[in-house]
């Protein structure tokens, strides 16, 4: 006999606040905006010589969209980092248009976020090496002095460290989560924050995620990797997902942030509802660390996780925002991933890549994209995969949305987020239906 609490419908998750900044500007409209008009947000590296390099562009944010903020204590200030400006720029626009200052229980109010700590530069690299050696431990006193060693880049290393300065800008007590999954994390972020508020754990969570890797440290990494577009006629046209000529992704720096919470809970506070979440899958590929399993398992798992928990067949989904970096293996097997679950109504089903004019914001990129697919919900317009020019045998789905943006009424959508080593995850996103 099932329980009272299994016959009860599940809580609904809404969103009632969102903010981000990226290299195509500040806020969701005006970056939906940019989108939609096809524009790249790609460019030449500014913020390290990148001269020497064979990948030297990135989707940079603008400093000027950066926040200051004069109330923070130096300590505080002293701690953080560029990924906890940006996180702190989409923060403060999701959680003013949420009200979520207004919440008087902050226990209930939670804190999860997408983040992979901050990169040593080359001189505190340098810092560190100068105090090794056999005499280490009797030296070190005295060279910390001599150098003026800032021993806050160690707690900037950290990758709970946004969200413990997150949390405690916006006071938010309840049940608090960092996410260190790749190009997943900011996507995961979101559907641990659905499934706390399904489980009452929580009445609102503020969630995203946030990258800021356009460093020496960070970027080489996956210059040595291959992983990188290298060869394009224009910055603006490198990130080409699906496209027979793409040859490695564009990295790019951001931070989106939501406030969701429960239908019940924003209702009585009247606040705004600018969508809804109805499922999250994720899965593991348990294969190669550096590749996608070829066969697309773990992506066809977090897809149908997602549609299972959302209650849906996959026949109901009207338009995937896909994954699709612009590697030559993702989008390859992500098409044959969504071939294998979606069977003849792949044929009908627009997939399209806001990789190809953002770049890939890594911990950012899910949050950044779940946003965008609601926004394109409430305007009924798909975003376009921009410089798609020549088809690939590979890549067979018939409509990648190609360089144009469409207006195209549609209520329920899926956005993937396939991290690199593994990790997947995918939301199940929707239009909020009052009933």
């Amino acid at each position: 006999m099932s329980s009272t609490a299994d016959a009860c419908p599940p809580r609904r998750v809404v969103v009632t606040g969102w903010g981000m900044v990226t290299c195509l500007g500040s806020g969701p409209a005006n970056v939906f905006d940019a989108a939609s008009a096809g524009r790249s947000g790609i460019r030449a590296i500014s913020r390290f010589d990148a001269t020497n390099i064979p990948a030297s562009i990135a989707g940079e944010v603008d400093d000027s969209l950066l926040p200051t903020d004069p109330t923070l204590s130096p300590q505080t200030e002293k701690l953080g980092y560029r990924a906890d400006r940006l996180m702190r720029a989409a923060c403060d626009q999701a959680a003013e248009q949420a009200r979520l200052a207004d919440l008087p229980d902050r226990d209930r109010v939670g804190c999860m976020i997408g983040s992979h700590g901050a990169d040593p530069t080359p001189e505190e690299m340098a810092g560190v090496l100068a105090c090794a050696g056999e005499d280490a431990v009797m030296r070190l006193p005295q060279l910390l002095a001599k150098q003026d060693f800032d021993c806050g880049q160690f707690y900037r290393r950290k990758p709970d460290m946004t969200t413990s300065l997150i949390a405690s800008r916006y006071l938010c007590l309840g049940p608090t989560l960092s996410i260190v999954s790749a190009c997943a994390a900011g996507a995961q972020a979101i559907g641990e924050a659905f499934r706390a508020i399904r489980r009452g754990q929580a009445s609102a969570i503020l969630c995203g995620g946030v990258e800021a890797k356009i460093t020496y440290a960070g970027y080489i990494g996956f210059v040595l990797l291959k992983a990188l577009c290298e060869r394009y006629k224009t910055p603006e046209t490198a990130s080409r997902p699906f496209d027979r000529r793409r040859n490695g992704f564009v990295m790019s720096e951001g931070a989106a942030a939501l406030v969701v919470e429960d239908l019940q809970h924003a209702r009585k506070r009247n606040a705004p509802i600018l969508g809804e979440i109805l499922g999250y899958g994720d899965s593991a590929d348990a294969y190669r660390i550096t590749d996608v399993h070829p066969e697309g398992e773990g992506a066809i798992i977090a897809m149908k996780a997602a549609l299972a928990d959302a209650r849906l067949n996959p026949d109901q989904v009207q338009y995937i925002n896909a994954h699709g970096t612009s590697t030559k293996q993702n989008d390859a097997v992500e098409s044959l991933a969504i071939l294998k679950l979606f069977g003849g109504h792949a044929q009908r089903l627009p997939v399209s890549s806001n990789k190809s004019m953002l770049g890939h914001a890594i911990a950012a990129a899910g949050a950044i994209e779940a946003i965008l697919t609601l926004e394109g919900i409430r305007r009924s317009i798909l975003l376009p995969t921009i410089n798609y020019e020549s088809p690939d045998p590979k890549c067979p789905l018939p409509d990648y949305v190609p360089n144009k943006a469409r207006e195209h009424k549609h209520s329920i959508a899926l956005s993937n987020s396939f991290g690199f080593g593994g990790q997947n995850a995918c939301l199940c996103l929707a239009a909020y239906r009052d009933e």
